[in-house]
């Protein structure tokens, strides 16, 4: 068995190689010591897996994130091709418009085994014909798929409801997530919460707020400006970090929002040390509107921090509500001060849910756990074909 194993062909589709450098090189790393490894992305720099020592393939392939009818039609061929000539055991997509066109291309060329991973819904804050569509598409590649990964309980919950995917064919790994938390590299740290103060200006005395995501309004950083304004008028020395891209050009609202306390809100637009912010915090906040899992959650929880997020599925699996954190309605933005205003008069209730969060994340969470609930996936799965 160990002899073929080492044989099978796995093909690992995503939109961006961001996705693959932000989740899953661990999980590369491992697969890629058994199976013959094939990444395709779209990438201007094919060899950046090689620079981090991986044994794998790049074949570039332009698929855009957006709907973009002559680039996926290009991309759909593309993806045709590519499967026929590899002939792929596995082919795994993550990421929506991935997922569609690999799974197509994946029904059509017959690979034995398409897994497509869900990691929260595009549709679920649209209206309309366009959420129709867009649900449309998640259903048609759940169709297509012949296994189904989702990256938290309370997600495949709802999309078993909704009829996107079934229960027979979908599963979560382990505890979720999409590649759960490196707990060595995100933990309590003072010497980082020292130098990330120290550059910002920020007192060991003041207390910070940290978002750490994309700047979109799906991820409600709107809603966090506007209640982060209302607190300032309560306290003098909060201060709110905000690090991650500005996908939506709003750095230029939330600073018109937050103008008579411009000098208490911190723009980092990109770092590939997001433990270090983490260890700068008092507060970690995600209040989103969609999310399948809120990994951010877990790596702030192995840091120490507490986190406030959004009662919605997916962060109320990375939130033990009470234990690890709060919850407040999704939207609601005196709800969200409401809980800020706790968390920051109760210092030891704080602490504790720190500490509590810290625990959970480490035995619930930690991506060994997570990446050998996959080897052991495909293996049981590789295990049908032979």
């Amino acid at each position: 068995m160990d002899k073929i194993d080492r044989k099978r062909k796995v093909c690992i589709v995503v939109a961006t190689e961001m996705t693959i450098k932000a989740f899953l090189l661990d999980q590369i790393e491992a697969l890629s010591k058994k199976y013959d490894i094939t990444i395709i992305a779209n990438t201007n720099n094919p060899s950046f897996i090689n620079m981090l020592k991986i044994k794998a393939s790049i074949i570039c392939v332009a698929i855009e994130r957006n709907i973009s009818p002559w680039a996926d039609i290009k991309g759909l061929f593309r993806l045709i091709y590519l499967f026929r000539k590899h002939k792929f055991d596995i082919v795994h997509s993550v990421t929506p418009k991935a997922g569609l066109l690999s799974m197509i291309s994946g029904f059509l060329v017959r690979i034995p085994i398409r897994i497509h991973t869900f990691t929260g819904q595009v549709w679920i804050t649209q209206s309309g014909f366009k959420k129709r569509v867009l649900k449309l598409m998640d259903k048609l590649l759940a169709l297509l798929a012949t296994n189904v990964l989702i990256d938290s309980n309370s997600q495949r919950a709802f999309l078993v409801e909704q009829g996107v995917v079934s229960e027979k064919k979908s599963i979560v790994l382990a505890k979720g997530s999409v590649s759960g938390v490196d707990t060595k590299r995100f933990s309590s740290n003072h010497n980082a919460r020292k130098e990330i103060r120290n550059d910002l200006n920020i007192s060991e005395q003041d207390m910070v707020i940290l978002f750490l995501g994309r700047l979109n309004k799906d991820k409600g950083v709107l809603d966090l400006s506007k209640t982060f304004c209302k607190l300032c008028e309560i306290y003098n020395n909060m201060h709110l970090l905000l690090v991650g891209p500005d996908e939506e050009k709003l750095k230029s609202k939330i600073t018109e929002i937050l103008m008579q306390h411009k000098n208490r809100i911190h723009f980092i637009d990109y770092t590939n040390e997001p433990e270090k912010y983490m260890a700068a915090a008092d507060i970690f906040c995600l209040p989103s509107y969609r999310e399948g899992f809120g990994t951010v959650i877990i790596e702030a929880a192995c840091s120490g921090i507490p986190a406030i997020g959004s009662r919605i599925y997916g962060i109320t699996d990375a939130i033990e509500e009470n234990v690890t954190g709060l919850l407040f309605n999704v939207g609601d933005i005196d709800s969200l001060l409401e809980k800020m205003l706790v968390f920051i008069n109760n210092p030891g209730m704080r602490k504790r849910m720190g500490e509590n969060a810290c625990k959970r994340a480490i035995r619930d969470f930690p991506k060994e756990m997570v990446t050998a609930a996959l080897l052991k996936y495909y293996e049981m799965l590789l295990s049908k074909l032979s």
